[in-house]
Formats: structure tokens, sequence, C-alpha cells
């Protein structure tokens, strides 16, 4: 196998609106804390070749992943589209870029032309980079970081979650392990790792105004620091339901625990590291396709109407004032269910489609989707795939939403109602009746393609 790796600069101007946490918080830069990166692995076996570029973003628009693409096939023809995979970690101290996630920080326009360039840049580097390496691989306890957020408190105290001990109340509906894939070259020097793991990176909070990638960015920067002349690539895992121990804390605490937590993951990726076995499985492929994703017809015309009443009455209220976040959020619903009546008026279905793409890296598949995906979908395809390593991957290529599995779907909590009900308004979309089933039944088809 060859592998090669490259870095690209995609950190923003200070003064950019920054994504997540909330509708209309007009988060912006104040200064970079850490740069952010696009971190690209490409590899070649059996004259077959893939790149994956890892991006520091919250998310990542179909757009600029086409305009990326095509700039990268201008150069390298050799690739086709299913060859090239775009993820992003889901840094919610980054750049706002979708226009979808209405009231959660707005585009800069300049920034977002520009960043296709610079993803073809770190992966144009990685291609040029091909070399003989050898691949090693282990899989590490990964704990101590994430919670369920559907079911556990969101946030516990502080105190607690820096302790090296703390577990959360039900460790097994999150993440409790690392992938780590290394890359060797004959003189023994390490040429690159990919790191995959799945839980939201919002250990800083929406009074955080510094730019950074969150806790897997610190954590690779650390590790790259370590081993000179190697790039470390992070792929986001099922992170639809799992936040980070710490979330929604004042900016000091959670600056603190931005470093404990980044330690965490470096120690676990080091670890891995060390571990690693080498492989004998040197089979690259790639597969994707268009899958598309039943709406929920039963939230009819009168249920949207009934919706837009209830927020729009918020408004009519003596004390009514734009500081008070129901009331954005309330905005943010009117606006999306605005959309949804376009579609609509145009004789469209408000439904969704989405590229799910796949990338076989011997034993392992890398199976992504443009949705931030749960738990319960990812034990569903890894107890049912044919590869010896499934690497179910949240945010490749788009953003879509969420993919609820079907018992959060089921729940009145929150963090359920969120995924499921809210966001799909919030992008003035229907909300996904059979997400669960349709999306794991499209990431074990290529599963089975890559593994054929």
């Amino acid at each position: 196998m060859k592998a090669g790796f490259g870095v690209a600069n995609i950190t923003p101007r200070v003064g950019v609106q920054l994504y997540g946490f909330g509708p209309y918080l007009n988060r912006c830069g104040i200064a970079v804390r850490d740069k952010l990166e696009a971190r690209a692995a490409a590899f070649e076996s059996d004259g077959k070749r893939v790149v994956i570029v890892g991006c520091d973003l919250c998310v990542i628009n179909g757009d600029i992943v086409a305009k990326a693409r095509q700039l990268i096939r201008a150069a390298h023809p050799e690739l086709e589209d299913k060859d090239i995979l775009v993820n992003a970690s889901h840094t919610h101290s980054g750049p706002s870029l979708s226009v979808d996630y209405g009231g959660w920080g707005y585009p800069d326009p300049p920034y977002a032309i520009l960043l296709p360039r610079r993803i073809t840049r770190a992966a144009c580097a990685a291609l040029d980079a091909l070399e003989d390496v050898t691949y090693s691989l282990a899989i590490v306890p990964c704990e101590h970081i994430g919670l369920n957020r559907v079911y556990d408190r969101d946030a516990p105290p502080l105190e607690d979650v820096l302790k090296p001990d703390w577990t959360p109340a039900k460790p097994e509906l999150t993440d409790t392990q690392c992938r780590v894939m290394k890359f060797t070259r004959p003189d023994g020097s390490m040429a690159g790792f990919i790191a995959h793991f799945g839980c939201h990176p919002v250990v800083c909070c929406q009074q955080c105004r510094y730019i950074h990638g969150d806790y897997p960015a610190v954590a690779i920067h650390e590790l790259m620091r370590e081993f000179p002349g190697s790039v470390g690539v992070f792929l986001q895992g099922a992170e639809g339901d799992v936040n980070s121990g710490c979330v929604h804390k004042p900016e000091p605490e959670s600056m603190l625990a931005l470093d404990v937590f980044a330690g965490r993951f470096a120690n676990a990726v080091r670890r891995g590291l060390a571990e690693a076995k080498e492989i004998d499985d040197l089979t690259v492929r790639s597969a994707s396709k268009i899958a598309h994703f039943t709406p929920d017809e039963g939230f009819t015309d009168e249920e949207m109407d009934k919706i837009y009443a209830e927020n729009e009455a918020l408004f009519d209220a003596p004390d009514a004032t734009d500081s008070d976040s129901k009331l954005r959020m309330a905005a943010v619903n009117l606006v999306g269910i605005e959309r949804m009546r376009e579609i609509m008026r145009r004789g469209e279905q408000p439904g969704t489609s989405g590229e799910v793409h796949g990338v076989r890296l011997g034993p392992c598949a890398i199976l992504g989707s443009p949705f931030e995906t749960m738990q319960g979908i990812r034990r569903d395809v890894d107890a049912r795939a044919k590869a010896p390593i499934p690497l179910v991957t949240s945010l490749c290529n788009d953003t879509l939403g969420y993919a609820s599995d079907r018992e959060a779907a089921k729940l009145e909590t929150k963090g359920a109602r969120y995924g499921a009900k809210m966001v799909p308004l919030i992008n003035g979309r229907l909300p996904l009746k059979q997400i669960h089933d349709e999306l794991a039944q499209a990431l074990l088809e290529l599963d089975g393609e890559l593994f054929a």
C-alpha cells in the first residue's frame, strides 16, 4: 500500500460568525486559539486511489464539496467523485457554513468561496506525497469523554467530569472505543494516522468566541508535534446523540475543560499508535450512491399551521423582546416553515436525499452519510456489517441534520425532539419517518459492495 498526507490551513479571518449553540446568537470569532485545518490522507493499492479529507469545521455544504471534487479531479483525472470523501469534525468553534440552519450563524461568502480551494490543496498534497507504507491498526478504549444527551443529564457538574475516572450514567450509549490507523514509512518514521471516534466537539460554550477545532483538533495537533513529519486525520463517528462531558459551561470552565478532554482523546490515540498491529489486507475500494429517505407524511399542512400559529403568538406578548431565547427559537421555526411552504408551492416534496459514501481500507469500511448519526444506528450497522471493522461516520460531503435512531425518536425528551422534529423544521424539511432503518440499510449496502 502507498499512502500520502497533506495539510491546508482553513482558519477564517477573525470576525466571522461561529456555528452552533442556539438561534441568532451573533457569535463572532474574536481570536484564534488553535488554527483550523483540512488534513488529508490519500491511499493507493493495486492501482486504485482514494483520498479522505478531515476538516476542522462544524459542517460542510454539498456545493463546497462538489467544487472541491471538481478541482481535485482536474488535477487528478484518474479519480472519480466516489474516490473523494470530505468529513467535518463538527466543532462549534469554527465558522458557520450552512445556509440551511437558519439563525445558527451566517456564512462568510469570501471564506466559503476560498474553502474548496484549500480542501483541494490538502487533497492534492496528499496524492502527490504517495509513498510505500506499512499499515497498522488498533482499537483502544476511549472513555470519560462523552455522554448520551438524549438519556443522560446534559453537562453534569464540571468538578465531576474533570475527575480522571468520571463515567456517564450510560456509557454503553456512547462511543467508548477509538479506531486508530497508523501508516509507517520504511525508515520507521510515521507518515500519518487516522483516528475515528464519535462525540460532539462542544466542550466550549455559546459564550466562547475563540476559533479552534475543539478537543479533536487540539489532540491531533499535540500528536503531530510529538511525531514530526506526520499528519493526523480525525474522522467523526456517530455523534448525533453524544455530547462531550462538558457543554454549556461559562467560558473559563470551558477553556479549562477543552485541554482536559483533548488530553484524554490524545491519550487514547497515543495508545492506539503504540499498540497498532500490521495489517495484511491492503485492499482499497470506494463506493457511493444517492439514497432517498421517506418524509413523515403525517406532518400535514394542519400540523404546520398549528406550529406556526403557536410560535407567531409569542411575538404578540406585550413584553416580547428579541433578547428572549424562546422568541429567537420561535423565529427559526417560522422561517423554516415558510421555507417548507415555498418548496411545496413549487410542487416539490420537502423530503431528503443525500449521498452515502463508503471507503474501504483493508478490514476497515468508512461508511459515511451527511447526517449527524445517532448511536442506535451505529450499533445496528456494526452488528450486521460484513466489514471486520465498520466505521459509521457522520457529516460526510454535506449536512442534512440528524439521523435519529428509533429509540430516541420515540422519546419526549428535549434532546430527542430537537433531533427528530425541530432540526428538520429549521432546515425547511419534513421530519424523516424511517431514517433509522433506511440509513442503516443504505450503509449496509455500501458495506456489501466494498466487501463483495
